[in-house]
């Protein structure tokens, strides 16, 4: 029962975050905006603080691999353009969809080895591969912005 309950709060807020995303796309981009959410992130890892959460060294591993795959395919499918002289996040039909399979896959990912693991340790391997996935991303997301946001300012425009 708790794994079903689980799968439906996973998919509830994963639904929640393709929405949140979605609607961001309509205002323009910043630094501010690409940086915070790896930072604010990044206190989770207080977690392992308590050992009921720590991971092994194979499972970091394998949770960091698993991340930067995701990552790769996130940053794959987020470009940026020049909209009314602002530089915005550019709206892919396949983003939702690509984020909906990320979700489902991990949620495949935790049946598989919920009855391997510890739930804690569990929850910490997901904390690590979620910051994984985020920080590659958001680094590349950087990088991208800041070069649209040069030609905006190449152009003349205010970015």
């Amino acid at each position: 029962m708790s794994l079903i309950l689980s799968f439906i709060v996973t998919l509830v807020f994963g639904s929640m975050i393709i929405l949140i995303r979605m609607k961001s796309s309509k205002r323009p981009a910043s630094i501010k905006g690409i940086i915070l959410p790896p930072v604010m992130m990044s206190t989770g890892a207080l977690m392992f603080v308590v050992p009921y959460f720590r991971v092994s060294g194979f499972d970091i591993l394998e949770a960091v691999v698993m991340g930067l795959v995701f990552s790769l395919i996130l940053i794959w499918t987020t470009k940026f353009e020049i909209r009314h002289q602002f530089v915005f996040i550019k709206r892919t039909k396949a983003f939702p969809v690509i984020l909906m399979g990320l979700l489902l896959i991990r949620l495949f990912v935790k049946y598989w080895i919920s009855g391997s693991v510890e739930v804690g340790e569990l929850s910490g391997m997901f904390w690590i591969m979620a910051f994984a996935m985020i920080v590659p991303w958001r680094i590349a997301m950087y990088f991208q912005y800041k070069n649209v946001a040069q030609k905006l300012a190449g152009n003349g425009e205010v970015a």
